[in-house]
């Protein structure tokens, strides 16, 4: 019996059924690719949690610098901690 992968799309609201082809690659369906912008010979990140495989979109330096910041911190914390990260680095 074939290796299969099951891939739940939460913003696709599907569950996908792939095979692992015969040389142990994986093929997403052409629907996940376009929503996740997957482009042909584009990186991706996966990783192994448990049994799980999870597939990630690897996102460029540039598209990462142009999103809004998640986390703000004051100049004085930021200062803070600057400081204590160089008095651990000269450890």
């Amino acid at each position: 019996m074939p290796n299969i992968l099951l891939m739940k799309m939460t913003t696709i609201e599907k569950t996908i059924i792939l095979k692992i082809g015969t040389k142990g690659e994986i093929f997403p369906p052409k629907e996940v690719r376009e929503k996740l912008g997957l482009l042909k010979n584009q990186p991706i990140i996966m990783t192994v949690h448990g049994d799980q495989l999870i597939i990630r979109k690897l996102h460029s330096t540039e598209s990462l610098l142009n999103q809004p910041a998640k986390v703000t911190i004051s100049q004085h914390a930021w200062k803070q901690l600057r400081h204590e990260l160089n008095e651990e680095l000269e450890k």
